[in-house]
C-alpha cells in the first residue's frame, strides 16, 4: 500500500449541580487519530463534536444537554527516520442547554505538543511471500493552557466544564502499534492524559486506547481505507481543593466506523462513533454519538 492512514485513537452533578458538570466529560478532551503515515510532515484541519445528556438521579428537573465542539489546526514533522513531533491547536465552541437556561462559550483551547519515537520498524514476510509491515510509535508531550480558563470561584464545579482550557499543564503519554498484510491493517493504541490542578480545580486523569482495523482498496490514484474499530475510555475522579468530587468520572467502551479517501497527497476523512456501555457519573450522564471530519495535507 502506498498510503495508509491510521484510524484510532491517539483521545479525553450532585444538589443543585448538573450530572455532566461533575462527570467532567467536557474538558481536556486527547483524541489523537487519525493522522497519515507521512514521509516528512503534513499539516490539515479537523472538526470533532461530542454530545452528553444528564439528568440528576431522583430530581428529574435537573436536566443538561451538552454539546462540545472542536476545530483545530494540526501538524507534524518527521526528524530523521526516529522521530516524530505533533502539533494541535483547537477552538472551542460549547453549548450547554439546561434547567438553568442556555450557556454558550467559545474560543482558542489548549495547544498541545506531542514528541513521538518509532522503536520498531519491521518488514518481513509470509509464508506466501506477501509483505508485512510493522510499526511502534512511543512518545508523550505537553497541553499547555493557552485557552481561557476563569471559572466561577463561588460556583467552580458546573463552570469549570464549560471554559475553552483547563488551565493547567498536563502530560500526555501514549503508544501505537500498526500492523499490514495485503491491503488489510490493524492499528491499536494506548494513551495516559495526567491533569494537574487550576484554581483549586483538578479533572482526573484519563486512559484511553482503541483498536480499528482497516482495508485499502485502489483505484487509479485514489485509495480508500474503510476501516471499524472499538475505543475504551477511564475518567478517574475530578477533585476540588483535594477532595473528589462525587460522582465525577466514569469510562465508556465506544464502537467506531469511518472512511478515508486519499488522493496524491491529500486525504479526507470521516468518523463516527457511538457508546456500547458506558458508566459516567454512577448513569447520571450518558454519552451519545460523536463525530470527526477532517483535511488533511501529507508531504
Amino acid at each position: 500500500m502506498k498510503k495508509i492512514f491510521l484510524a484510532g485513537m491517539l483521545f479525553l452533578s450532585l444538589q443543585e449541580i448538573h450530572a455532566c458538570d461533575i462527570c467532567g466529560c467536557s474538558a481536556g478532551n486527547y483524541f489523537i487519530g487519525p493522522f497519515p503515515v507521512f514521509h516528512r510532515h503534513f499539516f490539515g484541519t479537523r472538526y470533532t463534536f461530542r454530545s452528553f445528556k444528564s439528568t440528576v438521579a431522583g430530581d428529574p428537573g435537573q436536566f443538561s444537554k451538552d454539546f462540545y465542539q472542536t476545530i483545530e489546526i494540526m501538524g507534524g514533522w518527521n526528524l530523521g527516520r526516529k522521530w516524530q513531533v505533533l502539533g494541535f491547536i483547537p477552538y472551542n465552541i460549547n453549548r450547554q442547554n439546561s434547567d438553568d437556561g442556555l450557556t454558550k462559550s467559545s474560543g482558542l483551547g489548549d495547544i498541545t505538543f506531542i514528541v513521538n519515537y518509532n522503536l520498531l520498524n519491521k518488514q518481513s514476510k509470509d509464508k506466501g511471500g506477501n509483505m508485512i509491515s510493522q510499526q511502534l510509535w512511543v512518545g508523550g508531550g505537553l497541553k499547555i493552557p493557552t485557552g481561557n480558563f476563569s471559572p466561577d470561584p463561588t460556583d467552580i464545579i458546573p463552570d469549570a466544564n464549560n471554559q475553552a482550557g483547563t488551565g493547567s499543564v498536563d502530560y500526555l503519554l501514549n503508544a501505537q502499534y500498526a500492523i499490514t498484510l495485503k491491503n488489510w491493517g490493524l492499528n491499536s493504541s494506548i494513551n495516559y492524559k495526567i491533569n494537574n490542578k487550576a484554581e483549586g480545580y483538578q479533572f482526573g486523569d484519563r486512559f484511553s486506547s482503541s483498536v480499528f482495523v482497516f482495508r485499502s482498496l485502489n483505484k487509479g490514484n485514489t485509495v480508500f481505507n474503510p476501516n471499524i474499530g472499538l475505543l475504551y475510555e477511564n475518567l478517574r475522579a475530578n477533585k476540588l481543593e483535594g477532595a473528589k468530587i462525587p460522582d465525577s468520572g466514569g469510562n465508556a467502551l465506544l464502537a467506531a466506523a469511518g472512511l478515508e479517501i486519499g488522493f496524491k497527497n491529500v486525504s479526507v476523512g470521516v468518523n463516527a462513533q457511538l457508546p456500547v456501555s458506558q458508566n459516567f457519573s454512577n448513569g447520571q450522564t450518558s454519552g451519545k454519538v460523536r463525530g470527526m471530519v477532517h483535511l488533511t495535507f501529507a508531504l
